[in-house]
């Protein structure tokens, strides 16, 4: 079964390193989005493995427009299935969570990026480490306790220490999984702006290292298992929609910049949130960009996004999956990176080493 990603294109503000497709919230705009939404939802048949609904900000349409979008979604959530909303502490007001526990939300990802408030403010947040803090305990409260929150490591003028005591306090929290990404400076945002005029210089790539390798032992240490790249959680509190994408299953995405991946087809909606509202009143296309990808490609790409996580590659997994044979499809790639130190071999397959974590990336450009 695929699974299904609906985007909510709205913030309060924008932050200074999100290059996200969003805009700032307006409730007429927002209204004829979701009823967009709601009647295409309406087409859809079939079940889904999950449904994640994601961002910009869903806790940002308030809890009358977001009850309307749970509401026609009802339907397609069967029991048992991995049902996300995403928010943030700012927005995450009770009846916004009476909303969601209402309508079969079962697990709930807080864009807390940080409980330290000097540096939120560098990122441009617009909550306070108590506000997140609050959020969390309010939505435990009100029976969620599925909860996952999203750090960020690796500012200009961050130092271990800063990070050390960021992870300490959020694992206080009564949260089940911790996603936890380094800073990347995306082009066209602010934070990419001031670096390029030299008001901030990044981080150097060994301290950035040292606060991921923290992480990494820290949160095991916690109690946080780490089964992909940037993710960590408790047991069986994995997030089964992102394993789906690195697992390269089918997956379908409703709204603007959405990317749909159905028998090799892969389809990216277009970006604009106004065109997007437009082009489906008036019942056109909203592709922006539409391709096949051969069996080669898919197979290369299975192999890009599996060895993020911590179980790797499986040989046999593989062959089922794609048809092709793994060894003799990355025969050049793989003594590289064996003798990089990057990745070993284990039962039956292949996965990511500690240093092979920190150069992730590099692993799946090879492999691509």
């Amino acid at each position: 079964m695929p699974s299904l990603y609906l985007h909510i294109p709205f913030c309060r503000k924008k932050c200074l390193y999100c290059d996200f497709r969003s805009m700032e919230y307006e409730s007429k705009i927002a209204g004829d989005y979701i009823d967009i939404l709601c009647r295409q939802i309406a087409d859809l048949e079939g079940k889904f493995s999950s449904i994640y609904i994601g961002g910009g900000t869903p806790s940002v349409l308030g809890a009358d427009l977001l009850a309307k979008l749970l509401n026609a979604l009802k339907r397609l959530v069967d029991p048992g299935i991995e049902f996300t909303v995403e928010a943030n502490p700012e927005s995450l007001k009770e009846d916004i969570l009476d909303v969601l526990k209402i309508n079969g939300v079962n697990r709930l990802s807080i864009g807390v990026q940080s409980l330290n408030n000097n540096k939120l403010k560098s990122l441009g947040r617009i909550h306070d480490a108590q506000t997140a803090r609050q959020a969390v305990a309010l939505a435990k409260k009100k029976g969620l306790e599925n909860i996952s929150i999203d750090l960020i490591f690796g500012l200009w003028d961050e130092d271990l220490e800063d990070w050390k005591q960021d992870l300490k306090e959020a694992v206080s929290l009564p949260v089940k999984h911790i996603s936890a990404y380094g800073l990347t400076y995306e082009k066209e945002t602010p934070l990419f702006k001031a670096k390029e005029n030299g008001e901030i210089k990044p981080l150097d790539n060994e301290p950035a290292a040292r606060m991921y390798e923290y992480a990494m032992e820290y949160l095991e240490g916690e109690g946080f298992k780490q089964y992909e790249v940037s993710n960590f959680s408790q047991d069986g509190f994995s997030c089964r929609h992102n394993l789906n994408y690195w697992e390269n299953n089918s997956y379908i995405g409703l709204g603007p910049s959405a990317v749909s991946y159905i028998d090799g087809v892969r389809r990216e909606n277009i970006a604009d949130t106004i065109e997007y509202i437009r082009k489906a009143d008036d019942n056109q296309s909203l592709n922006a960009s539409c391709e096949q990808l051969s069996p080669l490609a898919r197979a290369r790409e299975t192999a890009a996004v599996k060895i993020r996580t911590s179980r790797g590659i499986d040989f046999k997994w593989f062959k089922e999956k794609t048809g092709f044979d793994f060894p003799d499809l990355e025969a050049v790639a793989l003594p590289k990176l064996t003798d990089a130190g990057l990745i070993s071999y284990n039962k039956g397959g292949i996965c990511l080493t500690k240093k092979g974590f920190l150069f992730a990336d590099t692993v799946s450009a090879e492999f691509v």
